[in-house]
């Protein structure tokens, strides 16, 4: 556990080897602020905040867009020095979801969700992990969306339009309304509303971008092929299957409570999970907290010498990690926020029952 990162919603939710199962999938791809930074929006001058009905009326079509469009592209991540890339297919038919996600970059992964069921393909090691995920925050695989809820912690401004692989984007600025949180400047396609750039910004004036993901190239409005995102799934000959246990759950219900809320953030779901480490089913308790942009993952599991190291507090591009003893328990907290702010919620963590 010590090498656990995780992911926002606006990335993707990777599924991991077995050997860390649930957590390790919310594994960090984006690694070159200074080329995203670089590379910053051509806009106009700012203007003044946008009223309240425009800007939820951009997150309505944001969200729209990010589960109901039908496109495929290329996604590049970049922060902390580095860049990694994914081709991404997205239908849907119907009620019917299909995603493909094909790591470009490093070790061969594919991801394949159909609804709630997903496969993550590791050709090199002939492993898959056959999940049934529960539709909980910060699990999507694909682009962001926004819930009107950002409002009460973030304010909206519109920055002008910029092209953004090859189309034009409405370029719209979340700047938080405390310092627990951070910016982020997000490009909508003006057609469709559809993510098609967002930027994670330092909380200082200087905005430094922490990180970066975007489309290199897409097209949007596509026949669906669902044939062609489950085709991978059809071929599991000589592959492993590991199938990790989940069963949606409560704080409460594990004996555990936060025994003071952090500011503008709000419970999205719970589930307890089984992980395979060195041959044993580990249960790992999920709570995924979320300010309706931003996306927090607490894990508390029973602490074993044997995993668990040193207390440490760290930050890779924009998102930190904190992880520490409680007791009997070992204590993660991964996000895109600032260090400080996971640190509320580790320090919150409090045994109520045995």
């Amino acid at each position: 556990m010590a090498s656990l990162r995780a992911l926002p919603l606006r990335q993707w939710a990777q599924a991991s080897a077995p050997l860390s199962a649930f957590v390790s999938c919310l594994l960090l791809l984006a690694v070159g602020a200074a080329n995203a930074a670089a590379a910053g929006p051509a806009v106009a001058a700012k203007e003044a905040p946008a009223p309240l009905t425009e800007a939820r009326q951009w997150l309505s079509r944001m969200n729209n867009a990010a589960s109901t469009a039908n496109y495929h592209g290329t996604l590049v991540f970049s922060g902390a020095g580095s860049l990694s890339s994914s081709r991404v297919w997205h239908y849907c038919v119907g009620d019917q979801t299909y995603e493909r996600v094909e790591s470009l970059d490093g070790r061969q992964q594919h991801i394949v969700r159909h609804n709630d069921a997903v496969h993550t393909l590791w050709p090199q090691t002939r492993v898959v992990v056959v999940e049934k995920r529960e539709t909980l925050a910060a699990w999507s695989t694909t682009p962001q969306s926004v819930e009107p809820l950002a409002l009460e912690q973030y304010e909206l401004r519109r920055e002008g339009s910029a092209r953004i692989a090859g189309r034009e984007a409405a370029v719209l600025l979340l700047q938080p309304r405390d310092s627990l949180r951070y910016a982020q400047r997000l490009w909508a396609d003006q057609a469709t509303g559809l993510m098609l750039r967002a930027d994670v910004l330092s909380a200082d004036r200087v905005r430094t971008v922490l990180e970066s993901t975007a489309f290199s190239e897409i097209d949007i409005g596509v026949k669906p092929q669902p044939e062609t995102v489950l085709q991978a799934t059809r071929k599991l000959d000589g592959y492993r299957t590991v199938r990790p246990q989940q069963r949606r759950t409560t704080l409460e219900a594990e004996g555990f409570a936060l025994d003071r809320p952090v500011p503008g953030f709000r419970l999205a779901g719970c589930v307890k999970r089984g992980m395979e480490t060195a041959g044993d089913e580990v249960p790992v308790l999920q709570a995924v907290f979320t300010d309706g942009l931003t996306h927090v993952s607490l894990f508390v599991e029973p602490f074993k010498p044997q995993f668990h190291g040193t207390e440490m507090q760290a930050q890779q591009g924009a998102t930190s990690t904190v992880m520490l003893r409680r007791g009997e328990h070992w204590v993660t907290v991964v996000g895109d926020a600032p260090a400080a702010t996971l640190r509320l919620f580790a320090d919150a963590v409090e045994r109520r029952r045995p």
